[in-house]
């Protein structure tokens, strides 16, 4: 299984958007207090790949999560899951839809 990144500052997410440049990346937003949110990143553990995968936790990284809400323009929620391309969000999701099936689609659809 593949370790999962803990981001906690906004240079560390900045550094994560020019990554996706090179190639694309997972970021999730976790919040360790929502049973919903434990079960998905269960999901964002398991869910096998090549590429880096990245998270926070929204209570301990609040301004960084409100930073990739920004620079993606896409609404918070917790959880939150997106495949990040050439700097820009090419596919987001959140709640129980963050399943490893979906994360494979999601692959598959944006190559």
């Amino acid at each position: 299984m593949e370790e999962l990144k803990q981001i906690i500052t906004e240079e560390e997410w900045k550094n994560i958007l020019n990554e996706s440049k090179e190639k694309p990346v997972f970021m999730f937003k976790h919040s360790n207090t929502c049973p919903i949110s434990a079960n998905a990143y269960k999901e964002y553990q398991e869910f096998s790949t090549d590429l880096d995968k990245y998270y926070l936790i929204v209570s301990e990284s609040r301004p960084v999560s409100n930073q990739v809400a920004d620079d993606l323009q896409i609404k918070h929620e917790s959880p939150q899951i997106f495949l990040l391309k050439d700097g820009k969000a090419t596919w987001n999701t959140s709640h129980w839809n963050i399943t490893g099936d979906n994360m494979k689609e999601a692959l598959e659809s944006n190559k």
